[in-house]
């Protein structure tokens, strides 16, 4: 395992630390406190080690590659064209399970395919998932491994859900679909949470694996959309549409040639993009947003005036997100970023950065003056960017998927 790998999995640790102590503050009983004590002394120790391990070097693509094996391509992927993913007419059929809705496939839920699965497996296994509405939570668990979701298009194959948070779930329990099995793909398909504005937080999709890629993909909600929880990920050609937090978490994450929307709010709400959640500045986390589009839905654009829109807010102290090469429309408040429920104390230690964007609700002359926003130069910016930031030259190939690796 390289450096780079072991900072990536310990950065997870101490995600998947704060998300069991929020999972823990509703609980009750005796017994609380000492579990609370423990979870946080047990942790001590993998921030310890975080901390300890040096940051690799920046370079220029290609100077730094892991030396380890991903996963073993399958025997009908042996002739891969580059950067692009097999047509479903090029596969073995053999080697795809089916599912449809309507009882014609080898399963009638994504559930029951996943769960056919093998487990751990090195090789991926594809699940063509053909036009229908899969009314289904999925999870796709850490043991199911190198699995592919596979749909018709994202205007006609969709899984959708409603849990939220207004009906007691957990935040991280409300996901429609919830990836925790290394190396997943899911590529023309669309995840909704229904809940509704009304209902708080309600997560369409979870992802806390590693290696794992989006394409052309719709990822619908309002509040606390899509949950980056953990580890490397990279979507492509996405629409991801919400009104409060809509991208969060504490992955180290790149989002590519996408449209993220901002959806009309309640009447008493603001939107915001982004809530990163990064604790600590030895986590090698953030959310780096590249070439992408930042456009709001008809009736929030009609009624901007109303709403204040923003690119994001600090949920963690340090808290990390850029916007690199990509259009902001004009419904952004020119200020660009906004303090987590009033409190600024986090503008000194978070790191929020804009690089050669364009569009009327790019000019940064009005941004915040804070401490920790800062107007990046090529080199700040090449940072976040696929080979540097999720280690994307040497993995990224492996999905099939197209991505640029600079800027």
């Amino acid at each position: 395992m390289s450096i780079v790998d072991a900072r990536a999995y310990l950065s997870a640790a101490v995600t998947n630390k704060n998300t069991c102590l929020e999972g823990l503050d509703s609980a009750s009983g005796t017994m609380k406190p000492a579990l609370v004590k423990s979870v946080i002394n047990t942790y001590k120790h993998v921030s310890n080690s975080l901390s300890m391990l040096p940051k690799p070097e920046t370079g220029t693509p290609g100077d730094q590659k892991n030396d380890h094996p991903l996963m073993n391509a399958p025997k009908w992927l042996s002739s891969r064209k580059q950067g692009t993913f097999k047509d479903m007419e090029e596969y073995n059929p053999n080697e795809v399970l089916v599912v449809s809705a309507d009882g014609s496939g080898d399963f009638s839920t994504i559930t029951e395919a996943i769960n056919f699965a093998p487990n751990n497996s090195m090789d991926r296994t594809v699940i063509y998932v053909k036009e229908g509405i899969y009314e289904e939570n999925v999870e796709i668990p850490s043991n199911k491994t190198n699995i592919v979701l596979r749909g018709d298009g994202s205007d006609v194959t969709v899984i959708t859900g409603n849990r939220s948070v207004g009906d007691d779930w957990t935040t991280f329990s409300s996901a429609t679909l919830a990836v925790s099995g290394d190396g997943f793909i899911a590529r023309d398909i669309a995840i909704e949470n229904s809940a509704g504005p009304e209902k708080d937080q309600a997560v369409a999709l979870r992802v806390n694996a590693d290696f794992t890629a989006f394409y052309r993909c719709a990822i619908n909600g309002y509040q606390d959309t899509l949950y980056v929880h953990s580890f490397r990920q990279f979507y492509r050609e996405c629409d991801i549409s919400g009104t409060i937090d809509f991208i969060f978490g504490n992955a180290i994450v790149i989002l590519q040639d996408c449209n993220i929307i901002s959806r009309k709010p309640l009447p008493w709400q603001f939107t915001v993009i982004t809530a990163q959640s990064r604790e600590s500045p030895d986590e090698d986390t953030g959310i780096s947003i590249q070439n992408c589009s930042i456009i709001a839905t008809s009736d929030l654009y009609s009624n901007s005036s109303s709403f204040k829109s923003y690119l994001g807010r600090p949920w963690g102290n340090y808290s990390r997100t850029v916007y690199l090469e990509s259009f902001i429309d004009d419904f952004i408040d020119p200020k660009g970023w906004i303090e987590w429920n009033n409190d600024n104390k986090r503008s000194d230690t978070l790191y929020y950065g804009e690089y050669d964007n364009y569009g009327l609700g790019s000019t940064t002359d009005s941004r915040v003056q804070w401490l920790g926003y800062h107007l990046m130069d090529y080199d700040d910016a090449y940072n976040f960017t696929v080979s540097q930031f999720i280690s994307g030259d040497d993995w990224l190939d492996t999905t099939f998927i197209p991505y640029d690796n600079g800027l």
